[in-house]
C-alpha cells in the first residue's frame, strides 16, 4: 500500500497550496503571476480532486478494516480528514445564496 501513502502526501501538499491560495486571496503576498497560478492550481482543482479521492480510499479500507491504514501515519490520516472538512466548508460558504 505504498501507492495510497504516495497518494496522502500527494494530498496533504496539495492541501498546503490550499491554504496558500486562501492567504493570497485575502492578502496578495506574491507579486509574480506565474508562481500565483501554480499555487492557485494546486491549491483549487489538485486539492479538490486529490482530497476527496484519499478520504474516499480511507473511509472503504476502514469499512472494510483493513490493515492497509497501518502504513500511513495516523497525523496524515487526521490532517487530511480536516482539510476534507474544511474545504467542503469553504465550498458550501462559497455557494451559498441564502446570506449573499
Amino acid at each position: 500500500m505504498r501507492w495510497l501513502l504516495f497518494l496522502s502526501r500527494v494530498a496533504f501538499i496539495c492541501n498546503l497550496f490550499s491554504l496558500l491560495t486562501l492567504l493570497i486571496m485575502w492578502r496578495n503576498v506574491i507579486n509574480q503571476q506565474a508562481i500565483e497560478s501554480t499555487i492557485g492550481i494546486m491549491g483549487y482543482v489538485l486539492a479538490i480532486i486529490f482530497n476527496p479521492f484519499v478520504n474516499l480510499i480511507y473511509g472503504v479500507l476502514f469499512v472494510a478494516k483493513r490493515s492497509a491504514l497501518v502504513v500511513i501515519p495516523k497525523w496524515l490520516i487526521l490532517a487530511n480528514f480536516v482539510f476534507f472538512i474544511l474545504q467542503l466548508l469553504y465550498i458550501f460558504v462559497l455557494n451559498d445564496t441564502l446570506h449573499n
